[in-house]
């Protein structure tokens, strides 16, 4: 049986990714230390669904380890030795607001925990392919100097502009505001690039846009549509920052993703670099996702606006998939923003609810 080591296992993606491949027959090996709850606090905990991964997946052993611990790391992948096909890293602090408070926490969980599984697999399983879930703040605020036009609800770019169907990978990432949180993933990033080109490792960083789905314990600073869901189901606050709510984001759902890091995981290749996310099939702005969900809850969302927005942040992203899907043209998008939005709401309105009475 192959072995699949996934970190930050009970989270969005990670859960998603040992589902997906427990199904197809690997054992599965999850390192996550719940520092999501650390991060967010008690309501971000992912130990809801550590407790569900153990309990439905047979061949599914836990660790309680953070990626930081270089030692910790060697062990586990020493353990598994040549027997570890696939590394899918998962694991991170997500937030651009968060880092700011905690520079160095930030960096060394995303730069140097990144490090410490790089140079396990090279030292273990050099064989086995490498995937990384970075982000599109390596980009920066690059994207905001694109010639946007602002319409009733979001902003857009023209039908003639090269960048319509979304950005590429040749976007640049220099001379621009990252905010800490990018800068970390940046550091990462290019990290999971050089030991594809140093050491031959078939590494691949997924540059992410909005990643979403059922699994996301979503929080204030981190969990756009899940936590945007539950504040409309359950009667939180929200605050939009920033934009007049009209920044446009391309949504991917986390078995989308999954199934990409599938493809590649099949044939992968070193020192990959895609953008992945909903693309043109799958976006929406602030407001418009703020509708959606009304409409599926039944109720109002009770939402204020800042004019202040994040750091960094994007008026508008949508994904170029042009580079991954000409490597993996099998490969095709299932889940839309409506979709996403439903099996958001039918796995958790009722367990949101039933916090908030």
């Amino acid at each position: 049986m192959s072995l699949a080591i996934i970190t930050g296992s009970a989270g969005l993606i990670g859960s998603q990714a040992a589902r997906h491949f427990h199904d197809l027959g690997y054992e599965i090996w999850g390192i996550d230390n719940d520092s999501r709850a650390g991060f967010f606090g008690p309501e971000a905990s992912t130990r809801w669904m550590q407790r569900r991964l153990e309990s439905d997946l047979g061949a599914y052993t836990h660790f309680d380890v953070d990626i930081r611990d270089a030692e910790a790391i060697d062990e586990i992948f020493a353990r598994g030795g040549r027997q570890i096909s696939l590394i899918i890293h998962t694991a991170a602090q997500p937030s651009h607001d968060w880092a700011a408070r905690e520079p160095s926490t930030d960096f060394t969980v995303n730069a140097n925990g990144t490090l410490a599984l790089l140079e396990a697999t090279r030292a273990h399983c050099p064989d086995a392919a490498f995937i990384f879930t970075s982000t599109n703040k390596v980009y920066g605020d690059t994207p905001n100097r694109l010639p946007l036009v602002e319409l009733e609800t979001r902003f857009e770019v023209s039908h003639s502009h090269p960048f319509f169907g979304g950005i590429p990978e040749s976007m640049d990432i220099d001379q621009s505001t990252h905010s800490l949180f990018g800068v970390s993933k940046v550091a990462a990033d290019l990290l999971v690039q050089e030991y594809g080109r140093y050491f031959g490792l078939a590494t691949a960083c997924f540059r992410g846009g909005c990643l979403t789905g059922p699994g996301h314990s979503g929080a204030e600073l981190h969990g756009f549509l899940a936590y945007l869901m539950q504040c409309t189901v359950s009667g939180l606050p929200y605050t939009v920052y920033g934009y007049k709510g009209k920044q446009v984001r391309d949504n991917i759902h986390s078995a989308d993703l999954v199934s990409a890091f599938e493809h590649y995981a099949r044939d992968p290749r070193p020192s990959a670099v895609y953008n992945i996310g909903g693309g043109r099939f799958s976006n929406c702005s602030m407001l418009e996702a703020i509708t959606l969900c009304e409409n599926f809850a039944g109720r109002p969302l009770d939402w204020t606006y800042s004019e202040t927005n994040r750091i960094g942040d994007h008026m508008w992203w949508i994904s170029d998939l042009a580079a991954f899907e000409s490597d993996y043209p099998a490969w095709k998008l299932q889940y839309d923003v409506p979709a996403i939005l439903s099996d958001i709401y039918e796995h958790n309105a009722e367990r949101w609810m039933d916090r908030a009475s």
